[in-house]
């Protein structure tokens, strides 16, 4: 199998961390301080749903015993729910097929705080916020919604869970996505962003982190996405958001854009390759999930591979 010049060095980048990663991590999993502090601790990934595949039910398998490990509070998903299509109705199989069975550890009965990706857009969206109504745990009260958590007695966190996938240019134009478009057209992006706009401003939350779906900046197998560096990266940085949480490459990477931390976890259930970039400060192409353990003045990260170990780990100060 013949690879272009950028697969091949993403290949080798990859292959290159995982072997640092190895060296310095191999068998820390939830290493020091996440797993013995309290505060307030959560898991993210992304891009998952693929009836049980193998990587699929091994991620799932580590979420399980992070989770455990850490008493996590809820799990964040950053999209692309269900493949290829989304689903069609709140009966449809993957819900048992891709969720039920699939996460069905006890340490996975928490709630679940979902936003909607590229793919879910090939479906039912509607069905998915339905669905909370139907499952104790699965969380999307809306396409797009806050929430606010509290980490200690003192501090409070806003998350603002937005829906990336009608702010994509390409989904309106490109050949071969008449599914989304014809999902997408439906969508009020300008309303969607006074919103966002608002609910940063009126924010008096210690931290701030967003959560979408597309990357701002990556150095995956899809890059950078203008639309979302044009008009979500400014507003991160006017209203000092701390962290944005989001999938679509398939893979593991933190990025920075100034003083606002980019985190990529959308290794659910497949793997791409992946490389660096200016931004870059750790990429990895392997299948995993990020845990966070969030404190008044720090953020504490790890992220974790198919095989359970601490391949990244890094702390974020509230700043």
């Amino acid at each position: 199998m013949k690879h272009t010049r950028r697969e091949f060095v993403r290949i080798l980048f990859a292959a290159s961390q995982a072997g640092v990663a190895g060296r310095i991590l191999q068998g820390s999993l939830f290493a020091e301080p996440a797993a013995t502090e309290n505060g307030l601790n959560f898991i993210v990934f992304g891009d998952w749903g693929r009836e049980a595949e193998a990587d699929q039910v091994g991620v799932a398998t580590q979420m399980a015993k992070a989770s455990k490990a850490m008493g996590a509070k809820f799990v964040i998903s950053v999209g692309d729910n269900f493949y290829e299509d989304g689903v069609a109705s709140t009966e449809d199989k993957q819900w048992k097929d891709s969720f039920e069975a699939v996460y069905d550890a006890t340490a996975l009965q928490i709630p679940w705080r979902v936003i909607l990706g590229n793919h879910d857009y090939h479906g039912n969206c509607d069905a998915q916020i339905a669905y909370s109504k139907i499952s104790h745990r699965w969380g999307m009260p809306e396409r797009y919604y806050t929430r606010t958590e509290r980490i200690d007695a003192n501090a409070l966190v806003d998350f603002f869970y937005i829906d990336t996938t009608p702010m994509i240019k390409l989904y309106y134009d490109e050949a071969g996505k008449e599914k989304t478009r014809a999902n997408v057209i439906t969508q009020d992006v300008p309303k969607q962003m006074a919103w966002f706009k608002r609910s940063l401003a009126a924010s008096k939350a210690e931290w701030k982190i967003v959560v979408g779906h597309h990357p701002i900046y990556s150095g995956g197998d899809h890059g950078d996405t203008a639309e979302l560096i044009e008009s979500i990266l400014p507003l991160l940085h006017e209203y000092k958001v701390q962290a944005y949480f989001c999938g679509h490459d398939h893979d593991l990477q933190h990025l920075t854009a100034g003083d606002v931390n980019l985190f990529i976890s959308g290794a659910g259930s497949q793997v791409r390759p992946t490389t660096e970039t200016e931004h870059t400060k750790f990429a990895q192409s392997s299948s995993g999930l990020t845990t966070v353990s969030l404190h008044a003045d720090r953020m504490n990260l790890q992220m974790i591979d198919i095989n359970g170990t601490v391949v990244y780990e890094t702390t974020v100060p509230r700043g």
